[in-house]
C-alpha cells in the first residue's frame, strides 16, 4: 500500500507471500500439484501458444504453492523478482550457465562451496568458459584479475568453509565499471542478514534447504534476480524445464514463517558457544565472523545485519586417533553434510584441498560447527566432553 511503512524483518517473513483471499481464506497457501491446464477457449489456447496467455498455461511453471514462495523471497530480498529450483547446487549452476557464454571469463572467490568449484572446472570449461580464481579478501584488488571477456565474479560471503567476509560494494563496483555482473552465493547470512541488491549484486543465490527449510528435510533453491538478469535467467528456467515441486515450496513458505525467530536463536547460541570455545585450551582459532575480534568482523559488522549458527573452530595440533576419538563420541553434535537445521552438527574439513588462487594454513585440525537450537548448556557439555576425549 502506498506509504506503508516498511516492515520488519520479523514480520516480513509473517505476511509476505500470502494472501488468503485466493486460498479460501487459508492463512498458508495450500499445495497445489497440477500438470494439465485447461483453457476455455481456441482464443486462450492461441495466446497460450503465442506466449501471450495472461494465466497458468501448464503446471511446470506457476502454480500458487511456487509463484509465493517466488514472490515472498524477492521481496524479502529486494529483488526484482525470484526464481524456485530443485536445489540450492541448481541454483547456483543455473545462474551462471544462464549469466555465461562461450568464449566469457568468470572469476570465482577462492573459498567458494566445493560443488561450484566441481561445476565450473566439470562442466562450464567443457562448454568453453574460461575460469580462475581470486583470494576472497582482495575486495577491490580483484581488479588485477580481470580480463577483457570477464563477464562474472563469483562471490560468496562469507567464504564456505573458512568464513572469509568479502567486500562486495568493492568487487561490485570494480566488476560493474568493467561491465560484469556479481553473483553471490548469500545462503549463510539468507536476506535477513544482508541485503544482497542494496550492496551490488545482481543475482543472489540461496540453498533455501539451509535455513529457510530449517528442518532438514527438503531440498530447495532460490535465484534473486535485478530486473536486467531476470529475462535470461527466466528464459533459460523456462526452457531447461526446471521446476521446485509444490511440496517442498510449501515446506520453504513454512519455514519462512519462523525464519527471523530461528536465526537470532541460532546467532545466540553460536556466539555463546564460539565465546566459550575461544576460552579453551584446545582451541587455537575461532573463525566466526559474528565474533567481536575474529577475523572479518569489521566487514561484517559494517555491511551485515545478522549472522546465523555456522562458524569454524581451529584446533591446535593433535593426531588424529584423538580426533576421532572425540567426534565419534558426541551426543548432540554429530557428523553430516549440510547445515541449517534445528540439529546441531560438527565435520571435520579440510579447506585447503582444492584452493588455487590462496592458501589454508592452520596450527591443527579445523571443524565447522552448526549450532541447532538446542539448550546452549546441553550444547557446551557435550564439546566440553569431547575435548575431554581429545586429551584421551
Amino acid at each position: 500500500m502506498s506509504g506503508e511503512k516498511p516492515r520488519k524483518p520479523a514480520t516480513a517473513v509473517a505476511h509476505l507471500g500470502r494472501d488468503p483471499a485466493k486460498h479460501i481464506g487459508t492463512v498458508n497457501t495450500p499445495v497445489y500439484r497440477a500438470t494439465t491446464i485447461l483453457f476455455d477457449t481456441v482464443a486462450d489456447l492461441e495466446a497460450a501458444d503465442r506466449g501471450e496467455y495472461p494465466g497458468l498455461t501448464y503446471g511446470l511453471h506457476g502454480l500458487p504453492t511456487v509463484a509465493d514462495l517466488q514472490s515472498a523471497y524477492a521481496a524479502l530480498e529486494g529483488a526484482h523478482a525470484a526464481l524456485a529450483v530443485p536445489s540450492g547446487l541448481a541454483a547456483i549452476t543455473l545462474a551462471l550457465v544462464g549469466t555465461v557464454h562461450t568464449g566469457d571469463h568468470v572469476l570465482v572467490t577462492d573459498s567458494v562451496y566445493g560443488p561450484t568449484r566441481r561445476f565450473c572446472e566439470n562442466q562450464l570449461k567443457r562448454l568453453g568458459v574460461e575460469v580462475s580464481y581470486y583470494d576472497p579478501c582482495a575486495g577491490e584488488g580483484i581488479e588485477r584479475e580481470l580480463k577483457s571477456n570477464t563477464k562474472v565474479v563469483f562471490t560468496e560471503s562469507p567464504g564456505s568453509l573458512t568464513f572469509e567476509v568479502q567486500d562486495i560494494p568493492a568487487i561490485a563496483g570494480v566488476a560493474h565499471h568493467h561491465g560484469a555482473l556479481v553473483l553471490m552465493d548469500n545462503t549463510w547470512a539468507t536476506p535477513l542478514g544482508f541485503q544482497a541488491f542494496a550492496h551490488g549484486v545482481d543475482v543472489s543465490i540461496h540453498a533455501g534447504t539451509k535455513y529457510l527449510g530449517g528442518h532438514s528435510d527438503v531440498l530447495i533453491g532460490l535465484i534473486s534476480c535485478n530486473e536486467a538478469t531476470y529475462p535470461r535467467l527466466h528464459r533459460l528456467w523456462t526452457d531447461m524445464g526446471v521446476a521446485a515441486s509444490s511440496d517442498d515450496c510449501f515446506l520453504a513458505l513454512r519455514g519462512l514463517r519462523t525464519l527471523s525467530v530461528r536465526l537470532q536463536r541460532h546467532t545466540e547460541s553460536a556466539l555463546s558457544i564460539a565465546n566459550w570455545l575461544e576460552g579453551r585450551p584446545e582451541v587455537d582459532e575461532v573463525i566466526f565472523p559474528a565474533l567481536p575480534g575474529a577475523r572479518g568482523h569489521a566487514l561484517w559488522k559494517r555491511d551485515f545485519t545478522g549472522a546465523c549458527g555456522l562458524f569454524g573452530v581451529v584446533l591446535k595440533p593433535v593426531a588424529k586417533a584423538r580426533l576421532d576419538a572425540m567426534l565419534n563420541g558426541m551426543r548432540l553434535f554429530k557428523m553430516g553434510y549440510s547445515w541449517g537445521g534445528f540439529e546441531s552438527l560438527i565435520l571435520p574439513v579440510d579447506p585447503g584441498r582444492t584452493r588455487t588462487a590462496t592458501s589454508w594454513q592452520a596450527a591443527g585440525p579445523y571443524l565447522r560447527l552448526h549450532v541447532g537450537l538446542e539448550d546452549c548448556g546441553d550444547l557446551i557439555a557435550d564439546l566440553a566432553d569431547g575435548l575431554a576425549r581429545l586429551h584421551g
